[in-house]
């Protein structure tokens, strides 16, 4: 498999403090020069990372210090920000001098869904600016990333065939789960003929950690092999994928990507196999599980039942579940959290999964969660 797939996510930058701006520029540099060193070449900011410190940071490390041909830098506009129309241009101005660049190769729309692309998007014509500004040589690929379904990102791409690249959630866990829907959105942009950038590959740091049977298992098939190697390589071998994404806080962290990035080989049958049992590990320590998730959707107000419950499963598993992709989904699925409120009793539903758990219970607990929890302004991706 060809080399340079690893990105460089610059959104949790070492630090010299408790403070987000306060970045270690020093230790930043000696990670940009070994990426870069080792044949990798994706960088990817955003307008907000660091409360809007990465995006200067990057200038320092990187575009001060190397040729402008030796890399490749991404960056986003801020959507969820809801800037006017007339904002939009002094934005992305200043986005090019926080980077220290005449152009960005990669330019996203931040954190995009069905109701940001109708309130936000439309009304302040940023596809529209983006074309404009690819014509000036300002950026180079027009894309935006995705937290919705498939259907609805099939629509945008289809209203827009300016777009050449998505970024989405795509893990071994997440391939199909109904929240994110990483099989299914990998689909659509595919069958538009667009690359894919994988965000979110070891999900926060939960697939290098696995249940102790999957880890057994994992040991029993190689020796050198770690959990979270598996995961990236799940994600880098998919066709069509231009970078897997990386958050690294530190040289330790991109010693340990680099490695497991550098001489990547497709995962066998055998280790897909592994890798759906080590799906099926983590299921089992799910708070609430059933045997037929279908039976829960099958209700006369149309609530996403197993959706909100599988997510808050999900959630729960991971290192900081304040922090997990789920919660990026919020506005998407608000009116299937609201009709759950005011219906209220899922009796019915309980009987049909033989009293595994009682639903009503269940799903008031974790939409008391996710709606606390649920990044309802700035998202992170």
């Amino acid at each position: 498999m060809a080399m340079g797939k690893l990105g460089f996510g610059l959104m949790r930058l070492p630090l010299r403090s408790t403070d987000p701006t306060d970045i270690d520029l020093e230790q930043l540099k000696e990670m940009v020069d070994l990426f870069l060193e080792k044949g990798f070449t994706y960088f990817d900011t955003s307008y907000v990372y660091h409360n809007g410190a990465s995006e200067q940071a990057i200038r320092q490390a990187l575009t001060e210090r190397h040729e402008r041909s030796s890399f490749t830098l991404a960056s986003k506009f801020p959507t969820f920000i809801m800037p006017k129309e007339e904002e939009v241009e002094g934005i992305f101005a200043q986005q090019l001098a926080n980077c220290g660049v005449d152009y960005l190769d990669y330019y996203l729309l931040h954190n995009l869904n069905r109701i940001i692309y109708e309130m936000e998007v439309k009304p302040a014509h940023l596809f529209e600016h983006m074309k404009e500004w690819k014509q000036q040589g300002k950026i180079r690929h027009i894309g935006f990333s995705w937290h919705d379904d498939a259907e609805s990102l099939d629509r945008v791409l289809t209203e827009h065939p300016e777009v050449e690249f998505v970024q989405i959630v795509v893990n071994y866990y997440d391939w199909e789960e109904p929240f994110i829907q990483a099989k299914a959105c990998y689909e659509v942009i595919r069958k538009h003929g667009l690359e894919v950038v994988i965000m979110e590959p070891v999900k926060g740091g939960m697939l290098a950690n696995v249940p102790e049977a999957a880890a057994d298992a994992m040991k029993h098939h190689s020796e050198s092999l770690s959990p979270a190697s598996y995961a990236l390589r799940f994600a880098a071998s998919l066709d069509g994928v231009r970078a897997v994404l990386s958050g690294m806080s530190d040289l330790a962290q991109l010693k340990d990507n680099i490695a497991n990035m550098e001489d990547l080989q497709p995962l066998t049958k055998e280790e897909e196999d592994l890798l759906a049992r080590t799906v099926a590990e983590y299921q089992k320590q799910w708070k609430f599980a059933c045997e037929d998730w279908t039976a829960l959707d099958e209700n006369a107000y149309q609530v996403p039942i197993s959706g909100i419950l599988r997510a808050y499963n999900s959630l729960q598993l991971q290192p900081n579940p304040y922090f997990g992709a789920e919660l990026n989904y919020y506005k998407s699925f608000r009116s299937g959290y609201d009709r759950a409120y005011e219906t209220g009793d899922y009796t019915a539903q309980t009987e049909k999964i033989g009293n595994a758990f009682d639903v009503t219970v269940a799903l008031k607990e974790a939409i008391e969660f996710e709606t606390k929890n649920s990044f309802q302004g700035y998202v992170a991706d």
